[in-house]
């Protein structure tokens, strides 16, 4: 057994901070601070319309995402700086010289979807105002295979572009996801995500007739690999004692990925090679939503036929696993009000501490202004589930 500690901050009136005065950050310990300077997935490119606003949390903070009518997403901060209504609570308006603007509902206060404030309505014509001096923050945003993300600054004063476009995932496939569901888990990031890529958890949390039971359980090992900003699961046949695999028929082979900040997806192929193979995509992100809260969002894509048959039942089964887990949540809140510290272990905790490793050498590299060096080697891990 070993344990993984984590670093504590830094103080800022330490002598160590004092001969560090180039660093932005520290890295923060395990279930505090996030992972900046990265996409993170915010909602279905089809769930972002021009009207109504729609108003979203990031890391504690408010964001508006909309669409202009000619089909851009853009995305602001949800406060209008003269009265801090939601800009998300008005509309989205053009009118000449102006362009397409959001407008403010207590004042109507325009905005563009840069963030420029276009005009002030209660101004009068010899009333020298610059309106195009005041600006809400805009924030970097970006579609990619049907999904919209938002990319999270380290300095929130900076104004320089992404320096790299959203993860692309394998096997969307078959049109429009197949299947979406979302829950809120009262958790940090942190926890949400090792919640996540634990093995041994699902004989205990997920009992199921058609899934797993401690009465299953046997000795797994699996080869494990780097991948860009994470790791993976290299493919595999899955584990006998996971019945649901047997309905995509054929001899499926998977592989499981983790990529920071927070994306973990399982790319299936059926028939790998032959005329006819099949693809399933099962993709969750989590999105911190502030330091006690993430959205857990899974989509599903295939080209199985499968999915047009099974759906609803499909539904139900990814229904039943985000309630498990987050009353599991729940349960470990209790333990977690008294700040105890966490013992990982071998090998059924490694890509825990993996993700810690990832985590902390993101924000470092970030901080030092140098290339990020993925710290997972080559594996094989062995546990029971």
């Amino acid at each position: 057994m070993s344990a993984e500690p984590s670093p504590s901050p830094i103080s800022p009136a330490s002598p160590e901070a004092r001969t560090q005065p180039e660093a932005k950050a520290p890295p923060s310990a395990f279930g505090k601070g996030f992972v900046r300077d990265a996409w993170y997935f915010v909602a279905l490119s089809r769930d972002v319309k021009s009207a109504p606003l729609k108003r979203y949390e990031l890391m504690g903070e408010p964001v508006l995402i909309g669409r202009t009518k000619a089909g851009q997403v853009y995305a602001m901060r949800d406060i209008c700086p003269h009265r801090a209504a939601p800009l998300s609570a008005g509309r989205l308006v053009e009118r000449p010289g102006e362009g397409e603007t959001v407008e403010c509902p207590y004042h109507g206060w325009r905005f563009r979807t840069d963030g420029v404030c276009a005009a002030i309505p209660s101004l009068v014509e010899d009333q020298a105002y610059e309106a195009n001096r005041i600006r809400v923050k805009p924030y970097p945003v970006a579609e990619s295979q049907g999904m919209v993300f938002v990319w999270m600054r380290a300095d929130p004063r900076s104004e320089d572009e992404p320096d790299h476009a959203p993860p692309v995932f394998p096997g969307v496939v078959g049109g429009e996801a197949k299947l979406i569901e979302s829950m809120d888990f009262d958790s940090h990031i942190d926890h949400a995500v090792v919640g996540l890529m634990d093995p041994a958890h699902g004989p205990y949390v997920h009992q199921q007739w058609w899934w797993r039971s401690t009465g299953s359980m046997h000795e797994k090992a699996k080869a494990f690999e780097p991948r860009p900003e994470g790791f993976a699961m290299v493919r595999h046949a899955p584990s006998s004692n996971s019945r649901a695999y047997k309905i995509l028929g054929g001899a499926p082979a998977t592989e499981i990925t983790f990529r920071l900040p927070g994306y973990r997806w399982e790319h299936i192929l059926v028939g790998e090679g032959k005329v006819g193979a099949k693809q399933v995509l099962a993709l969750t992100c989590l999105t911190p939503l502030t330091e006690t809260k993430t959205r857990i969002t899974q989509i599903f894509w295939s080209d199985h036929w499968i999915f047009n048959v099974a759906k609803p039942f499909l539904r139900m089964g990814v229904v039943a696993f985000l309630k498990q887990d987050g009353g599991m949540v729940n349960l470990q809140n209790e333990g977690l009000r008294y700040d105890p510290a966490l013992i990982w272990i071998d090998d059924a905790d490694k890509q825990a501490k993996w993700y810690q490793q990832l985590k902390r050498e993101w924000i470092k590299s970030r901080a030092e202004g140098r290339p990020f060096v993925n710290p997972v080697k080559p594996a094989t891990l062995r546990w029971k589930s």
